[in-house]
């Protein structure tokens, strides 16, 4: 659609954000998983709008780092308004552009289809520009929709320059614009900064195009809740729950059970298979994928992590992980970055795996460390093992064969090889390679000293009649 109609986007996100009382600049506000400029920018995008110049200015350089060279940039060096942050992107837009859609870069909840339905109405009006507005109970903060007595726009006032009369107004302007290029060239050198603000409004041009006999249409959002901006912290959080609840909703019409959507935490980068049950307490984070008929959670953390069909997760952290189909994991396990559980592992409580494979059918169930190994299939790993993989300067790799039985509380010192079939005796520090169908045993033999602790007791009776006689 947007390179048909040759259309392009500015995302305004070059201010300082000072009621959020936080040294991260506003457009990086951490919100989901993402900058909060990223959610505006995502549904851009989705609604086929590009190239989308963003224009930037408080701490530019870090916001551009944070949100990647796919989009154009304009530097807004000096902060004078929105009308005079349009002018900076202009030149950035490709000279075959002849609609701009332009967007605040601190309303999340806004949604693809509500940038399509502008980007419809536009076309089918063949609008000037063209805004999104909405009839809000408390219009406080917004600037106003002045109409004439014929219902079309003339103006927008903004509150701090509006009288008594124009405050009542009820239906008030987002900040989500639809201009034809040429106009908006034209429009924008001319605007004043001769207001309560001393700043270049935006929301002057569409007065200068209906003063000029422009088409001004409008758009009014069914929910007013899609356009809400977020300027203090609170905001933000009402921004998340309202963001969450939204992903939550829809994961639930695609086939998905919330069982607690209250403590539900699902960013926007998850993907979720149909006939997975989400427990209460789950946070789904970063690029997660989960295949079909899943159990998570309770008090599960996964992010990063792609998770196959049927897998049993709970009660666990689990960071930068594969899991294949079958899997069960938990409780109280910590599965770090890098590691592979094959078809059919099962991990149990207190285990820690970092940076390693472990094959299909294997078994790790208690209390056991693995880290920079690798394990074959159908494995035993008794209770208490660990791999030592460091030795104060570098990290070693442990190999571990097929269906290797290890006896609780061996100690695997890397690097080291155990081969297929072979058995390690619990309490064994392994420090040699094991041939394939071989026993390790690496401990002293036991030795019973008979009356042992009887003569024990006697001796220390003794001490201390002694100590009595001597006081």
């Amino acid at each position: 659609m947007a390179e048909s109609r040759k259309i392009a986007g500015i995302v305004l996100a070059a201010g300082k954000g000072t009621r959020m009382k936080s040294d991260t600049p506003k457009a990086l506000m951490p919100l989901l998983g993402l900058p909060l400029t990223a959610h505006v920018l995502r549904a851009m995008e989705t609604a086929g709008i590009e190239p989308i110049v963003v224009v930037i200015g408080h701490r530019a350089e870090e916001v551009r780092a944070a949100l990647g060279e796919r989009y154009r940039y304009a530097l807004q060096a000096e902060q004078l308004g929105t009308g005079h942050a349009c002018l900076q992107a202009l030149p950035e837009l490709p000279p075959e552009v002849q609609t701009v859609v332009v967007a605040p870069g601190d309303s999340p909840l806004i949604t693809h289809e509500a940038f399509q339905a502008m980007l419809t109405l536009h076309q089918n009006t063949q609008a000037d520009a063209t805004l999104a507005t909405a009839v809000l109970e408390d219009p406080t903060g917004y600037g106003r929709i002045l109409r004439d007595g014929h219902g079309r726009v003339v103006g927008i006032v903004e509150e701090k320059d509006a009288s008594p009369e124009q405050k009542a107004i009820r239906e008030v302007c987002t900040s989500f614009y639809c201009f034809e290029v040429s106009i908006l060239r034209e429009m924008l050198p001319r605007l004043s900064n001769q207001n309560a603000q001393g700043e270049y409004y935006l929301t002057d041009v569409i007065g200068l195009i209906a003063q000029a006999g422009g088409k001004v249409a409008t758009w009014q959002s069914p929910d007013p809740a899609l356009l809400m901006g977020v300027n203090n912290r609170w905001e933000l959080a009402q921004a998340a729950q309202a963001l969450r609840m939204r992903i939550l909703k829809h994961l639930a019409l695609e086939g998905v059970t919330i069982v607690d959507p209250a403590t539900t935490y699902i960013e926007p980068t998850v993907e979720v298979g149909h006939d997975t049950v989400i427990e209460p307490n789950t946070h789904l984070k970063g690029a997660t994928r989960i295949g079909s008929r899943c159990t998570l959670g309770p008090d599960l953390v996964l992010q990063d992590t792609q998770v196959g069909d049927e897998c049993h997760l709970f009660r666990s952290h689990i960071v930068g992980a594969q899991i294949e189909s079958g899997v069960s994991v938990g409780p109280f396990a910590h599965i770090r970055p890098g590691t592979v559980l094959k078809q059919g592992v099962r991990v149990g409580d207190f285990v820690e795996i970092k940076n390693t494979q472990v094959g299909e059918g294997t078994k790790v169930l208690h209390l056991t460390y693995l880290g920079d190994a690798i394990v074959g299939q159908e494995c035993n790993i008794g209770a208490g093992t660990i791999t030592c993989n460091y030795d104060g300067q570098r990290k070693h790799q442990t190999v571990i064969g097929n269906r290797v039985f290890v006896g609780s509380h061996a100690t695997l010192i890397a690097p080291v090889t155990i081969h297929d079939d072979a058995y390690i005796a619990a309490a064994s520090p392994i420090t040699d390679d094991v041939p394939s169908e071989a026993l390790a045993i690496a401990r002293c033999r036991q030795t019973n000293r008979e009356g042992w602790v009887r003569r024990k007791r006697e001796s220390i009776n003794a001490q201390g009649k002694e100590g009595a006689t001597n006081e």
